[in-house]
This record gives C-alpha cells, sequence and structure tokens, in this order.
C-alpha cells in the first residue's frame, strides 16, 4: 500500500509539472516541463547524496575512529540482508542521523556527533534501524525524485512570474488558457509542496515500522524519539532546508512553530504512539 501511494504521489507531481508547462507554454511548454523532469530526476539519481552530504559536511568515518557505530551497523545489515553503506560523522551537538544513496548498493548514512554521544546502544540502533529501512524501502530516491519535481514546479512558475513582470509572456499563440496560467503560478508550488509533505510524512511512519521489525521491537527507537525531540527543541542545527528533510527528526534550525504545518516530518508525538501499538513479529 505504501509503494501504491509513493507511485501514486510522484506521478500526481509528474502530471502537475506537465500541467503547469501546459499551461504556461502550450505544447511546447509541456515538452519542456517533461525534459525538465527526466533531466532533473538523473541529476538527483545519481548526485543527491554527494549534494546531501557536502551541504550537511558530512565526513567519512572508519571502524577505528566510529567502532560502534560501525558495530552496530554491521550487525543490523547482517539481518536485514543488506549490503553495507557508507559512514559519516556530521559536526553537530545536535543529535540527528539521515540516509542517502540511489539504492542499497550505494548508500551512505551519516549521523552527528552528537547522536553518538546522546544515545544508548539500543537506542543508537533504533536510528540506525530506521535509517537502513529508507535505504531498503528505495526512499531515499523517492524523497530526491520528490524534491527535484517539486523544485522543477517551483522553478517554471518563478520564470513565468518574471516574465510576465517584464513583459515577455505571450499565450495567444500557443492556444493557452490565460486565467489557468495564472493560477497555476500560484497554485501549482503550494500543491507540489503538499505533495512532496505527503511523500514525507507516509514514508516516515513505515521506516518506523520496519526498523522496529529489524531490531526486533520498537523499544530502542521509542526512546531514541524522545530524546531527539528533547535534544532538538533546544539545540539548532546548521544545516540547509533542502536538506532537512532527510534527517530522522525536524532540525530546529528550519522554521518555527508556524513551519509545523508545512512539516516533512509527521509529529513525533504519533509516531512514538504508533511504534508503542506496534506488534512486532519477526
Amino acid at each position: 500500500m505504501n509503494t501504491f501511494k509513493t507511485t501514486a504521489l510522484l506521478t500526481g507531481l509528474t502530471l502537475l509539472l506537465l500541467f503547469i508547462g501546459q499551461s504556461l507554454g502550450g505544447q511546447n511548454g509541456m515538452t519542456l516541463a517533461l525534459l525538465m523532469a527526466i533531466l532533473m530526476n538523473g541529476i538527483a539519481y545519481f548526485f543527491s547524496d554527494k549534494i546531501a552530504l557536502k551541504m550537511s559536511r558530512a565526513q567519512p568515518v572508519t571502524p577505528e575512529v566510529a567502532p560502534r557505530l560501525y558495530r552496530i551497523t554491521e550487525r543490523l545489515c547482517g539481518m536485514a540482508n543488506l549490503p553495507m553503506p557508507k559512514l559519516y560523522m556530521i559536526p553537530e551537538a545536535a543529535p540527528n542521523a539521515f540516509a542517502t544513496g540511489r539504492n542499497p548498493r550505494h548508500a551512505s548514512v551519516a549521523v552527528t556527533a552528537g547522536l553518538m554521544e546522546a544515545m544508548t546502544d539500543e537506542e543508537l540502533e533504533g536510528v540506525i534501524a530506521h535509517e537502513l529501512s529508507h535505504v531498503r524501502n528505495y526512499d531515499i530516491l523517492t524523497a530526491s525524485i520528490a524534491a527535484t519535481l517539486a523544485g522543477a514546479i517551483t522553478w517554471v512558475a518563478d520564470m513565468a512570474r518574471w516574465s510576465m513582470i517584464f513583459g515577455g509572456y505571450d499565450r495567444d499563440d500557443e492556444g493557452g488558457s490565460p486565467i489557468g496560467a495564472i493560477l497555476m503560478l500560484f497554485l501549482a508550488p503550494i500543491a507540489a509542496l503538499i505533495i512532496q509533505l505527503a511523500i514525507s510524512r507516509q514514508r516516515e511512519y513505515a521506516a518506523d515500522a520496519s526498523a522496529a521489525r529489524m531490531a526486533g521491537h520498537p523499544f530502542g527507537l521509542i526512546r531514541a524519539l524522545e530524546k531527539l525531540g528533547a535534544y532538538n527543541k533546544r539545540i539548532p542545527m546548521h544545516v540547509s532546508s533542502a536538506t532537512a528533510s532527510l534527517f530522522i527528526v525536524a532540525p530546529l534550525n528550519v522554521g518555527g512553530s508556524l513551519m509545523n504545518l508545512f512539516s516533512t516530518h509527521p509529529p513525533l508525538e504519533d509516531r512514538i504512539e504508533t511504534l508503542r501499538n506496534l506488534v512486532v513479529t519477526r
């Protein structure tokens, strides 16, 4: 069901991009929008992991530098029959983590220095299991594609808006609707954001459930989420808003209480309650 929902939402984003292209530029605009979607998805597929790690200032670590992180990750990978991902450390005091990469064979998991200090082994196991679940479910690729499609929609709308302002926008020869074009300028980015949020939120619930099954119980992840929520209410993270949706919990620096409505993450209380009600079977 989660795969069906994600596919439907990604299809909705693609159709929205094509529709805004057609509304703003007729057949030529739709063709340009399709080519843009293909190009941006290609960039996201091959380079999103490198971009995310670079923007987060993540540095690779060896088993000698982070033996506890390697030991827990290797054990979980063996249990889940997953290839060992590359491991990175982010020099941030706030505990947090994210996974990136286009598939399980090209995956990376990055944790903050604060996470390693704050978590017990069982709690760290819950966090790493959550990130490995994103890897196994191909959520990383899904999130990257959703982000690039939403970005393309916003970019097209912005370009059309500037074109209207400077008088370079003419739709009479293409047979498109001027009213539809104007509506698209304002509604398409909002619709793209809502769809992207729906994708991000439902994949977090799925990764939590998968992590509990991978670890054999939900208790480590529950305690980890409780700690992460407490720490991230008071310790800001210096990360870009472009990568904030990748983290296991939303970093403090990305918006205030008004932004909760548009958060890429479900409320932590809901995630914890869902895990408490989960019956884990291997």
